[in-house]
């Protein structure tokens, strides 16, 4: 459940919110040297100020190769380069597209649920499974599926508060 969790984390920190976030860079990779690489394997990606992103790209080479994966994805950015510094300008959300990011921030949380859920339901499983090879005993196995569900409802809960938090930020001006 906690990989879950971890994974739905990752998963929203990717979308961009109008401030600048290096893992917003995560899910871009690039075709270079005959396979696809993550730009943070390409140059050094920082972030100066609050609305800007820099990428200084180690090998001269692969500025046009980044520009180009950055064009092509879905940040919606056009890159400025300067030499082998490639800037970024985060720019303002609209109203729309912030509705659009919240729709599908609510969509991967549901994702998150219904992994959360298919654990527990394996687990009860597994109880069942024990408790028919008599391996527990059926007390056992009501305790630990009240633990299995206490864990499901705590997790459900830590989503929907990572999800609360991340549509503040996307929702805040």
């Amino acid at each position: 459940m906690d990989k879950s969790i971890q994974s739905f984390k990752k998963d929203i920190s990717t979308l961009r919110t109008g401030r600048a976030n290096t893992s917003m860079l995560d899910t871009i990779k690039v075709d270079v040297y005959g396979q696809h690489m993550p730009i943070e394997q390409l140059g050094t990606i920082s972030v100066p100020e609050a609305r800007l992103i820099s990428i200084q790209v180690w090998d001269k080479t692969n500025v046009n190769l980044i520009e180009s994966a950055i064009q092509k994805s879905e940040l919606g950015i056009n890159p400025q380069i300067d030499g082998q510094l490639i800037r970024l300008r985060i720019p303002d959300l609209t109203e729309e597209r912030r509705k659009d990011l919240i729709k599908i921030l609510k969509n991967m949380s549901e994702k998150a649920k219904v992994s959360i859920r298919n654990i527990r339901r394996e687990a009860n499983e597994e109880l069942k499974k024990k408790s028919k090879d008599k391996t527990i005993s059926e007390d056992q196995s009501k305790n630990f599926e009240k633990n299995i569900q206490k864990l499901t409802d705590l997790n459900i809960e830590n989503i929907q508060k990572i999800l609360s938090d991340k549509e503040k930020e996307i929702i805040q001006i």
